[in-house]
């Protein structure tokens, strides 16, 4: 190329190109919520999912992630059940409470996942558009175009 290089710092990028701005995380998080927030705020500001305006809603859900990853590895370290101390009925087995605790912190994430199109199906959901017409399909076979 001949000529004057031209200089890229003027260039203006094209509204698509802009660069959207990754909402920080809310306070309450702990650390391994903030991993959480930091590994998928880029990617669903990238599709339009999170705006300043869900920035608690998404917490909930980093927060319900970091729940459920303590409560599971608790699980793996410490068992699945427990033994009770010497009682009339001997020493019997019951569930560790870190069970219910994974349980909650799942519904949570599931629940709070469908909003931000975090599974195959929700983001299917998300991304289907408008209803259409709700006669179309009786029209095109009324008229023989089918």
């Amino acid at each position: 190329m001949k000529g004057r290089k031209p200089n890229l710092e003027n260039v203006i990028p094209m509204k698509g190109d802009m660069p959207k701005e990754i909402p920080f995380a809310p306070d309450f998080l702990d650390d391994l919520g903030r991993q959480v927030w930091d590994e998928l705020a880029p990617e669903l500001v990238k599709k339009g999912r999170l705006e300043l305006l869900y920035k608690y809603q998404f917490g909930s859900y980093c927060s319900a992630v970091s729940n459920f990853i303590q409560a599971t590895n608790t699980l793996a370290l410490e068992g699945l059940f427990y033994e009770t101390g010497k009682g009339r009925n001997g020493n019997q087995r019951r569930k560790h409470p870190a069970l219910a605790l994974q349980d909650t912190a799942a519904a949570s994430m599931r629940r709070d996942s469908a909003l931000f199109g975090l599974s195959p199906v929700d983001a299917a959901r998300l991304e289907g558009g408008d209803q259409g017409d709700l006669f179309d399909e009786v029209m095109k076979q009324l008229n023989g175009t089918d």
